[in-house]
């Protein structure tokens, strides 16, 4: 993959960039919207496809983006198609702050050192070419406008916006309610981004993180109930080691204390 165009990933934290604090909007879900971004970009590469609820590795090649090429190595590693759900709700840490590394590298955005409450060092990040920032915001707000099926990189990157939150950021009050009600109908137009968009926002609603248990019969705890409460011991034990699998590894890139 060359480096001539900006990955989902990217542009989804920069949408998040707010201009005048240097911190994102939305962090913590944000963590899961990358790493669904992460999803849609191998997509769109032809290294993955969805599998009903599923991702499925079709072609390992790497991709040339390092940070890509990670999470791809992860999926290919599972051996069988993972749920999107349980892929996203893994740990990823340090995700988001390995991506602002990656931009601030890339000359599209500066760290700033700082202080909390005159203590705590922190860092804050501001875009160095904000026409980046609008070219993004133009394509978002032209296919709410218009109401012309956006390119399916327009259409996934509104999906994931709505999944996370950032439409009250981005059309916020009163007045932004019909654009954010138009960002959220962007959803259908691209598959891939709608399975991963529904993902995050169930991993957020707490639906799908763990297996489900089939229902106690009379028959199948017996007196004391133990081989039931065993079963529900190995369910319970399963997700864990499912997420664990699932986490990237990271860049070598220390998290900068602090940052938003």
């Amino acid at each position: 993959m060359g480096r001539s165009r900006r990955t989902i990933p990217e542009e989804l934290l920069l949408l998040a960039l707010d201009p005048a604090t240097g911190t994102t909007a939305q962090p913590q879900s944000l963590d899961l919207g990358l790493a669904g971004a992460q999803l849609v970009e191998l997509a769109l590469a032809g290294r993955i496809a969805p599998d009903g609820d599923r991702i499925a590795v079709v072609h390992p090649r790497p991709t040339g983006d390092p940070t890509l090429d990670t999470a791809l190595e992860l999926l290919r590693r599972r051996g069988s198609p993972v749920r999107a759900v349980h892929w996203i709700g893994g740990p990823r840490l340090g995700l988001r702050q390995t991506y602002l590394t990656h931009l601030e590298r890339c000359g599209m955005v500066h760290a700033v050192a700082g202080q909390m409450c005159g203590v705590l060092p922190t860092t804050r990040y501001q875009a160095t070419d904000t026409a980046i920032s609008r070219e993004i915001r133009t394509r978002l707000d032209s296919a709410i406008r218009t109401g012309v099926p956006p390119d399916p990189r327009t259409a996934a990157l509104a999906a994931l916006a709505h999944a996370v939150g950032l439409g009250k950021h981005l059309y916020p009050g009163n007045e932004g309610r019909s654009s954010r009600s138009r960002l959220r109908d962007l959803i259908r137009h691209d598959p891939m981004g709608g399975l991963v968009a529904h993902a995050v926002m169930d991993v957020q609603n707490g639906v799908g993180a763990q297996p489900r248990r089939p229902a106690a019969t009379a028959g199948a705890t017996g007196g004391s109930g133990a081989p039931g409460r065993r079963a529900a011991v190995r369910s319970r034990a399963a997700a864990p080691a499912e997420a664990a699998a699932a986490q990237p590894v990271r860049e070598g890139v220390m998290a900068r204390a602090g940052a938003s």
